[in-house]
């Protein structure tokens, strides 16, 4: 029986040497921030993501100077393919400055001019959360992702106003352009809708 996780594994074998345990949020003292720093994120990053940090850290300053500060992020693996419909799979651990990494899990599905498949591990940047259970809803997300073998990518799903910005590390052959969304659950599922 093929399980999500053997899947997203299976499909990130080859990343399995760049991954370390993630810097952990702290509860914040009484005056203390809400938001992540991009240094916070870069360092938190760059434990999970290994050699790429320098890419990553790029990706982060790019996504701060038009966002701002994010006051949660994601740290997981996703698998997804497509031959101009596509699907997506992923799951990784939410963290804020009140919670420590719970379990969260996404799906969902595209259209458009997309060829290809790819695993990646990413890092979903979460901006004006108001508390982790408003993630267990559909974000509306139009991506473009063009590399061979490996790239990284930045694009952003929004609900009311909240906004997510996944950025991946990818590994695998993808060309194109689609919409979609991304299906946030505390459980996995197959169901991509």
């Amino acid at each position: 029986m093929i399980t999500r996780r053997s899947l997203s594994t299976m499909l990130l074998g080859t990343m399995a040497g760049l991954g370390a345990s993630p810097v952990v949020a702290r509860a914040p003292r009484p005056g203390e921030r809400e938001t992540f720093s991009t240094r916070e994120l870069v360092d938190s990053g760059h434990g999970f993501f290994g050699n790429v940090s320098r890419g990553l850290a790029l990706t982060l300053e790019e996504a701060t100077r038009r966002w701002g500060e994010p006051n949660g992020y994601i740290l997981g693996q996703e698998a997804s393919g497509a031959l101009f419909g596509g699907l997506r799979y992923g799951e990784g651990s939410i963290y804020t400055r009140r919670n420590r990494g719970q379990r969260i899990y996404w799906q969902g599905p595209s259209l458009g001019f997309d060829i290809g498949g790819e695993g990646a591990r990413q890092m979903m940047l979460i901006y004006n959360l108001p508390a982790i259970e408003a993630m267990y809803e559909r974000f509306l997300e139009i991506d473009g992702s063009a590399y061979f073998i490996a790239g990284f990518g930045l694009s952003a799903a929004t609900r009311d106003n909240m906004v997510v910005v996944p950025i991946r590390s990818g590994v695998g052959v993808r060309l194109g352009v689609s919409l979609g969304y991304l299906k946030f659950s505390p459980s996995p599922t197959w169901n991509p809708f």
